[in-house]
């Protein structure tokens, strides 16, 4: 069902780092809610980190974002771009007494923080400096104390209705006062995000579990400023293999490596719709127009989402046996001629990524290396090997599969095809020797068998 309002919703990322597994998981759920909707997907660049930003991660996030095709309509918006808006807001804030200068140093807040740990107690900041003299707190900021914006928390339950988890309370007096911002024009996290939701009219809010906890603050601050609540829905972590958070150490996390190592865009957002998704029937391959006919928020699971490589691996090489041969030429970025396509339909059927097609083809545009040892089958000797070859040889511009056939029917399947595969693409594992020779042809392939000869007569 269509909500009333128009649905807008968002990819927020950080430039801090390279365009990650889970945020691009997160954009797609986004981007298909906005196509269902008719509604609007936005980027937004959170880049108030200045320590950690850099140019270099956000034309990363760009650049793949495009690559899976996950276009938005509006923006990117960069927060760092909009420091204008949040002072008007927090300033509002202030004038309602929702916000107070914290002067405490780390070794204030890590003694506090002790102290309630060996009380078993919950660690949450008490307050104290909110409960300091207007005069006291204004002396201090004219001394030129360290400060930063604490938000006054009220003691109270936020509840909220999620469209994966369904309802949600948090109890406040767990949270404690929360810092939202270092000055009136610098906002943290909470407080931009708040902010930047409500001028863009954000209806949906789809995002990570990891979010979960920020909410309640979120809800808080809205409620301060007077601002409309959008609705929530907070997606499964992506755990590892070994079901903790999905970490460098068992796969890689950045969009960037699956790209270069090969894997199709296609293919990547096919896996990444499985990753906490999975539709009514048994279906698992999915065209985008599927994607956005079938998904449904009340088929993703509250658990965590196994990031599982085979699994990938498994969906890519579907996708590449049903790729056109000149889109994978373009892919490859090799010269679609007759036998380049001829090449790419024998081994696409062998490939799991992009990156694999080198390796494979590589008999086709060298002489392939290998030792004369390779050559001879199983129990055969050198000098069977070498008659074989021979008797291969001898046939000529007769040199087909009909006639190939016809040896291997006098002397054997193994003691003709298997030398002759090896003398064409010096491999043990490879398509049929009589598929390579029609893309090699006569010529070339006579050229090989000889230096197959030679390799045994030495």
């Amino acid at each position: 069902m269509t909500p009333a309002k128009e649905v807008r919703v968002r990819i927020a990322p950080s430039p801090t780092g390279f365009l990650h597994i889970g945020t691009a998981r997160t954009a797609l759920f986004n981007w298909i809610f906005a196509k269902q909707n008719n509604g609007k997907f936005i980027l937004r660049i959170e880049d108030t980190d200045l320590e950690r930003s850099e140019p270099r991660f956000e034309k990363d996030i760009i650049d793949n974002l495009k690559w899976l095709g996950l276009d938005w309509d509006e923006g990117p918006f960069r927060q760092t771009e909009r420091l204008d808006i949040y002072e008007k807001h927090i300033q509002d804030l202030s004038d309602k007494r929702m916000l107070y200068p914290c002067f405490c140093t780390k070794e204030d807040l890590e003694n506090e923080r002790q102290a309630q740990l060996t009380q078993g107690l919950a660690p949450r900041y008490g307050g104290r400096c909110g409960r300091l003299e207007a005069t006291i707190q204004k002396k201090y900021i004219e001394e030129g104390r360290p400060h930063v914006w604490r938000f006054k928390v009220p003691d109270k339950t936020v509840s909220f209705k999620d469209m994966v988890r369904g309802d949600v309370k948090f109890e406040t007096k767990l949270i404690g006062d929360i810092i939202v911002a270092k000055d009136f024009r610098t906002p943290l996290y909470n407080l931009a995000v708040v902010i930047d939701d409500q001028e863009m009219n954000i209806s949906h809010v789809i995002r990570g579990e990891d979010h979960l906890a920020n909410t309640p603050k979120q809800i808080l601050i809205q409620e301060a400023l007077g601002f409309d609540r959008p609705t929530y829905a907070h997606l499964p972590l992506i755990l590892d293999p070994d079901r903790k958070k999905m970490s460098k150490r068992h796969s890689a996390t950045s969009i960037q490596e699956y790209n270069q190592q090969g894997y199709l865009s296609d293919a990547f957002l096919n896996f990444l719709i499985m990753l906490g998704w999975h539709p009514k029937d048994d279906q698992e391959l999915f065209t985008k127009q599927e994607m956005i006919e079938k998904f449904e928020f009340d088929r993703i699971q509250k658990g965590g989402a196994i990031f599982n490589v085979d699994k990938l691996n498994w969906i890519n090489t579907q996708y590449l046996r049903h790729m056109d041969d000149n889109n994978l030429a373009d892919l490859l970025d090799i010269e679609p001629n007759t036998q380049n396509l001829a090449i790419i339909s024998l081994l696409k059927d062998r490939m799991t990524k992009l990156t694999d097609f080198n390796e494979l083809a590589s008999f086709f545009y060298k002489l392939p290396d290998y030792p004369a040892s390779l050559l001879v089958w199983k129990n055969n000797t050198k000098e069977d090997t070498l008659r074989n070859l021979q008797l291969i040889y001898d046939l000529g511009e007769d040199l087909n599969e009909i006639q190939i056939e016809s040896l291997a029917k006098q002397w054997g399947k193994g003691e003709i095809f298997w030398p002759l595969r090896v003398a064409l693409s010096g491999q043990q594992a490879s398509p049929g020797p009589t598929d390579i020779l029609d893309i090699l042809g006569v010529e070339e392939a006579q050229k090989r068998i000889t230096i197959a000869i030679h390799k045994l007569s030495v």
